[in-house]
C-alpha cells in the first residue's frame, strides 16, 4: 500500500551505520511512494550533530521522526536516544528504534528512555522492506505529530 503524500512532507532522520540497510531503507521508501526527505547519520555522534545543528549540519532541518539503530559506532543509539529525550527542544520528536536486537533488556531500556516504538529488523530483504513500509505508513498517515517548531524554549 503506498504511503499517502501529506500536505507537508515529512523529514526523516535515519541513524544507521550499515550501508546495506541504508540502501534498503531508501529503496523501501521510494517503492512505497514516500514523498518526504530522508537524511542519514552514519553514527551516533553525527546524529547528535545533525539534531543540534553542529558543524556541517548547521542548516539541517529538524526531523519529524527518527529511525534509530542501537548499535552504532562512536556513540550508541542508546546514548542518542537519551540525549534527544533529555533535550527540551528535541524530546517531542518520535524515535523509532530499528535494530537487529531482540534482547528483552534492549526493549525495556529503550522504552524506559522514552523511545516511541521498538522494531526488530527482519533479516529477510522482503520482510525488512515490508516492516519499514508499515512503520512509515503508521507514522506518516495514522498518528498526529506535534508541530516541528515546538519548543518551550521559543
Amino acid at each position: 500500500m503506498p504511503i499517502k503524500k501529506s500536505s507537508v512532507d515529512m523529514n526523516v532522520l535515519l541513524v544507521e551505520d550499515n550501508p546495506g540497510d541504508v540502501r534498503l531503507a531508501e529503496e523501501a521508501l521510494r517503492e512505497s511512494g514516500y514523498a518526504g526527505r530522508l537524511s542519514v547519520a552514519r553514527d551516533g555522534v553525527e546524529a547528535v550533530d545533525f539534531l543540534t545543528h553542529a558543524g556541517i549540519f548547521a542548516n539541517a532541518e529538524r526531523p519529524d521522526i527518527i529511525l534509530l539503530d542501537l548499535n552504532l559506532p562512536r556513540m550508541s543509539g542508546r546514548e542518542v536516544l537519551e540525549r534527544v529525550k533529555e533535550s527540551e527542544s528535541l524530546r517531542t520528536i518520535p524515535i523509532i528504534i530499528l535494530t537487529t536486537s531482540e534482547a528483552e533488556h534492549d526493549i525495556m531500556n529503550a522504552y524506559s528512555a522514552h523511545a516511541n516504538c521498538f522494531v526488530t529488523k527482519p533479516v529477510d530483504l522482503d520482510q525488512f522492506m515490508g516492516v519499514l513500509r508499515s512503520v512509515m505508513e503508521f507514522w506518516c498517515n495514522v498518528v498526529k505529530l506535534p508541530p516541528m517548531t515546538y519548543s518551550k524554549e521559543h
